[in-house]
């Protein structure tokens, strides 16, 4: 965080959101921005799908997380996690990513259907609701799973 906290108060931009880090405050820090620009366009697709095309709502629901996972995947390689693990092929790597996003993706379902089915809150509201819970298990799962610091980088 005194890193986090140091760079900002410098006004050091470019290191704040460019440079190679594994400080999990400077990454949490601009995941915010990915994943905020991530649930627009998932919210954004959520309601053309549903509003303007006519999807089923659940299938919406899905097809939207997909298109916020893809933008959620090329911000974060290039913004994110700079030059963290880089061991994996994109292939490999892409796999794992959408591995944690789909299981993200059931819980989305799960959390939308209590929000919205259940609890009756409307479709947009649920899904901010739901989007808040899902950028903490994404998040924590990237971090951990697919950027975690390798050990001969201590």
């Amino acid at each position: 965080m005194k890193e986090l906290i140091r760079l900002i108060r410098h006004k050091k931009i470019k290191a704040l959101f460019r440079a190679r880090t594994h400080n999990t405050s400077i990454q949490f820090f601009r995941y915010v921005f990915v994943g905020s620009l991530a649930s627009i366009t998932d919210m954004v697709c959520l309601w053309l799908f549903y509003s303007k095309l006519g999807f089923k709502e659940y299938i919406a629901v899905a097809l939207a997380f997909i298109c916020g996972l893809i933008v959620n995947y090329i911000l974060s390689m290039h913004f994110v996690f700079v030059g963290v693990s880089r061991h994996h092929e994109h292939t490999i790597k892409f796999s794992v990513y959408y591995t944690i996003g789909s299981i993200g993706l059931v819980l989305t379902e799960l959390l939308m259907y209590l929000f919205d089915t259940m609890i009756g809150f409307h479709y947009i509201l649920a899904k901010f609701l739901t989007s808040l819970l899902i950028f903490i298990w994404n998040f924590t799962a990237k971090k951990h799973i697919l950027y975690k610091k390798p050990a001969d980088e201590d």
